[in-house]
């Protein structure tokens, strides 16, 4: 990876699945703008808009943004074609002037009627944005990958990896995976909670879905994880392994352990107890920012 493109995304991002305008109203819409504005001003490099975003929410975080790169984190691909995501990519580049990024994933099975073979439809979604009139080009595509074959396709066709719900190890076996040039920026949830049984609870309340979708526990279950890790919202072992649980200053080191396996950026998202770990978690980001520093 170039220097240059790893300023662009710094080291530290900000991933939200609350970043969706076109799902929510007008009050909902000025508290995104106003949230996002302030993570701009606060110096995280990318922002990261989670939960399938559609391209109407890419736009309008672009549009609430100067300087932040902006992300999907990750577009289904079975929801948007890729002709009209090309098009609207090419439109978004009339403000985003290389600050927005394509991150593009196959999603799950149980939440797709039509999923099938995804390594070949993602690798067909890459050809007809290839062949697209403007084009999206590798460069300006993520993909999310968690198997070899995936993290080889985000190598070869894409900027590179936004890997979801993985562990220090997983982010040292991509790295090897994509080779030194490709980006890799893992998804990392927090919980900035000193009391960690409350912290546990908070990320088991996230977690027992995710437990309920083949793709990650295949990748667990590679990872060296049981299944017994998987009974009532995840083991204490895998709850440490995939979050950062504590204080501030404990998520900066866990982030720092992922960055050392091998990342270039670490996009985090915060989960807080009292907003069912949704919502926008403004007063946990601020605390973030000032442990991390100049290190953002």
């Amino acid at each position: 990876m170039t220097s240059q493109t790893h300023e662009a995304f710094g080291r530290v991002g900000i991933w939200s699945s609350a970043l969706h305008a076109s799902r929510t109203d007008d009050a909902g819409r000025k508290a995104i703008t106003e949230a996002v504005a302030e993570l701009e001003e606060l110096g995280y490099g990318t922002l990261w808009i989670g939960g399938s975003p559609s391209p109407d929410d890419a736009a309008a975080v672009v549009a609430a943004t100067r300087t932040a790169r902006v992300a999907t984190g990750i577009l289904n691909i079975w929801s948007h074609t890729a002709e009209e995501v090309a098009a609207r990519v090419a439109a978004l580049e009339t403000s985003a002037r290389g600050r927005f990024v394509l991150g593009l994933g196959v999603s799950h099975g149980p939440m797709v009627p039509q999923y099938a073979k995804p390594y070949s439809a993602m690798v067909g979604y890459l050809d007809a944005l290839d062949a697209a009139t403007p084009s999206v080009e590798p460069g300006e595509r993520v993909l999310a990958a968690l198997g070899p074959k995936m993290l080889k396709l985000a190598a070869d066709r894409a900027l590179g990896a936004h890997p979801y719900l993985v562990t220090t190890e997983h982010t040292a076996e991509a790295r090897e995976a994509l080779g030194p040039d490709a980006l890799l920026a893992p998804e990392l949830t927090v919980v900035v909670d000193t009391d960690l049984d409350r912290a546990r609870t908070t990320a088991r309340n996230m977690l027992e879905m995710y437990l309920q979708l083949p793709n990650y526990t295949a990748n667990l279950l590679r990872l060296g994880f049981a299944e017994s890790d998987f009974e009532d919202g995840g083991s204490v072992r895998l709850l440490d392994a995939l979050f950062a649980l504590g204080d501030a200053e404990h998520v900066r080191g866990r982030t720092r352990e992922y960055l050392d396996a091998g990342a270039d950026h670490v996009a985090l998202q915060v989960l807080t107890a009292d907003e069912g770990g949704a919502g926008l978690p403004r007063a946990s980001w601020r605390e973030l920012a000032e442990a991390f520093g100049d290190e953002l």
